[in-house]
């Protein structure tokens, strides 16, 4: 089960956190900027996976952006990887190539992007077509 998703830019900066169970805002803070610390401190050729308190970290930076999620110890880490590596493709596909200010200027978007493939802490659609089509759907109806 996933615990929580973090978009975090290489000043250390979180752009996108969003929990799957309940952690008090004071915890949060002082876990984000833990876990941010470590992650900014790895090298390129360490190992994206880390064990931290009671669950393990897996991250992955693309350009300016660490994507970083946390999950119980039952989670297969390489299957974490690569629902990163998804999750960086379909924002692709939406913003076209997406950068840390696509991120930052359309908030709402990359959390019901987020919410289109996680819910409850459960990976639920991984097709990117799928994911995108209430976000076309909505912007459509905006227009």
């Amino acid at each position: 089960m996933l615990k929580f998703v973090l978009l975090v830019n290489k000043q250390g900066q979180t752009r996108v956190s969003q929990y799957y169970e309940y952690v008090p805002v004071e915890e949060r803070v002082t876990t984000e900027a833990d876990i941010v610390r470590k992650c900014l401190a790895r090298s390129e050729d360490a190992c994206s996976f880390m064990e931290y308190k009671n669950f393990k970290i897996v991250f992955r930076r693309y350009a300016s952006l660490y994507f970083i999620i946390g999950v119980d110890n039952t989670e297969n880490e390489l299957s974490v990887l690569e629902f990163i590596h998804n999750i960086v493709e379909t924002f692709d596909r939406y913003f076209e190539s997406v950068c840390e200010l696509d991120i930052m200027f359309n908030i709402d978007k990359a959390h019901m992007i987020l919410d289109e493939m996680i819910m409850n802490g459960q990976i639920v659609e991984t097709n990117k077509n799928r994911v995108l089509a209430p976000v076309a759907v909505l912007e459509k109806a905006s227009k």
